[in-house]
Parts: structure tokens; C-alpha cells; sequence
């Protein structure tokens, strides 16, 4: 299979960028699943069904989410009538929807995605993802009737990340980092088989700190108070994330690539030049 993880869609530049290339990339790349993480979409904080819908009607198959899932009311509610959105296993015990569904790609085949929050330096102290993604990888054997096995560790720390890789090893396609905004340059295919990408970056405005308009995270840092809210940049977006190609028999990766495309960042993809 052909598969294209895109990192946390940053505001309206973020979802300009998948509204404009996703049908593109599909039809250029020959993608059998495409998974969006959704997490900042609205305005920088969560995801609301309008624009979940947004997504999905550009060509996502799938999108996740992260910390933010319920920043937007009204996904409280969406989620549990849209089964193409997955929202982290270990958020909340009362959290509607679910945190890994078996999702028919393109080809026809079963593809399994999951997300897990990280622990380490985030601002709620979400439950262990270890335990939470043991049952759910226990339960959708690598080959079996999922296809592929993707996993999205949505957490601040790359040795958090780092670990997840390892315990997952030989048992996903993918285990992909998101959260941080920056794209990582450490994508490998571990011995196992599975492949690993500490952080997918965004899919957003690079000229920004972390996808903000620059000016009130600057006064922030230089003057320590704040001033004004923060506000999505809004210039060409790159989109930014994971292309990983998996065995059709065994469902281990055999290829993976960062994708970096349109915007700032130095352009990286399967046909990028």
C-alpha cells in the first residue's frame, strides 16, 4: 500500500493547502490512504465539524486529533456520527467516539489507525499511552485483517516518541509523531519493520513560530507578558508529514519518505526533484 500521513493542519493556510493538493497528490503518488491530522484546524485550537467535513471532502480518509479534540463543542457530538475521526485513546474514559477504528482504504483493504497522547511536558496528565495501545495492537495483528497498522503519538517529547517507535516495532506500518509543529529528519524503517517518523511537522505557514502570526509570541518571549491572542499565519502553507510504503503480505513498511510540499520548507516527496 501507498500511504500519506499529513501533520497537524494549522488554520486556514493549513486547510487552503489540503483543499488546493490532497486530489493532486492522490492521483500524482497513486495513495491507497490518506490520514490528516486535524488537531489545529479551527483558528490554531481543535476541529470543528465544518471544517472536519472540509477535510474529509478534500480526500482524507481519515483524521485524527490530539490535546486539542474537543476544543470545538460541537466535535463532541460530531465524532459520534462520524466514524473517519479518531481522537486519542487515552484522552478521557467520558470522551465520545473512539480512539482506533478499522477504516476501508481505496484498494479495499483494512487499514487500522490509532493515536495515543504522550505524557511527558504536556499540560494534562493523560494516562499511560503504553497500556492504553497494547490491547489495540494485541487485537489488529500487522497482516491479519488490518492491512496496515498506523499509529499517531501526539506528544512533546521526541524520546517519548522515540519509544513508542521501539514498542510498536514489527507490529505497525507507521509510528508517527505529531504535535510539535516541526517536521523531524529522522525517518527510518526500524528492524522490525515498522516505520517511524519522530514528528510529521505542520501542515501550516513555516514564516510564523510554530504556525502563530509571529508578533505576540515574539512580545511573549521578549517581554514576558501577553498582549493579544494568538492568531494562525496565514501565508502559503507546506504541507508537511510521511509517505510509507508497506509490503502487501506482511504490512511492514518497505519505503518512507518525509513529504514536504508548497511553502517554505525544501521540497521532499516521493517524485520531488
Amino acid at each position: 500500500m501507498k500511504i500519506l500521513y499529513l501533520g497537524d493542519v494549522m488554520g486556514r493556510a493549513g486547510r487552503r493547502a489540503i483543499t488546493e493538493n490532497l486530489d493532486r497528490l492522490r492521483t500524482e503518488w497513486k495513495l491507497d490512504f490518506i490520514v490528516v491530522n486535524g488537531e489545529n484546524a479551527t483558528g490554531g485550537m481543535g476541529l470543528s465539524a465544518a471544517h472536519a467535513r472540509v477535510l474529509l471532502d478534500a480526500g482524507a480518509d481519515c483524521l485524527t486529533l490530539g490535546d486539542h479534540a474537543f476544543d470545538q463543542k460541537d466535535m463532541l457530538s460530531f465524532i459520534e456520527q462520524e466514524p473517519r475521526i479518531i481522537r486519542p485513546l487515552n484522552f478521557s474514559k467520558a470522551a465520545p467516539g473512539k480512539g482506533a477504528r478499522l477504516i476501508t482504504a481505496r484498494n479495499g483493504r483494512k487499514v487500522l489507525v490509532t493515536q495515543a497522547l504522550g505524557q511527558v511536558f504536556m499540560k494534562r496528565p493523560f494516562d499511560d499511552p503504553f497500556s492504553a495501545l497494547e490491547p489495540v495492537l494485541k487485537a489488529h495483528p500487522l497482516g491479519g485483517q488490518a492491512a496496515a497498522v498506523i499509529v499517531d503519538i501526539h506528544c512533546e517529547a521526541t524520546s517519548e516518541k522515540m519509544a513508542t517507535g521501539h514498542f510498536c516495532d514489527g507490529r505497525a506500518s507507521l509510528v508517527v509523531g505529531t504535535h510539535t509543529h516541526v517536521p523531524t529528519a529522522d525517518a527510518m524503517i526500524l528492524p522490525g519493520g515498522t516505520g517511524y517518523l519522530s514528528d510529521a511537522g505542520m501542515c501550516g505557514d513555516y514564516h510564523s513560530v510554530i504556525g502563530m502570526e509571529k508578533a505576540e509570541p515574539l512580545r511573549r518571549f521578549i517581554t514576558g507578558m501577553p498582549k493579544e491572542r494568538f492568531t494562525p499565519a496565514n501565508e502559503e502553507a507546506t504541507l508537511s508529514g510521511v509517505y510509507v510504503e508497506t509490503d502487501d503480505r506482511s504490512g511492514k513498511a518497505t519505503r518512507i519518505l518525509p513529504v514536504r510540499q508548497g511553502g517554505r520548507l525544501q521540497q521532499s516527496g516521493p517524485l520531488a526533484g
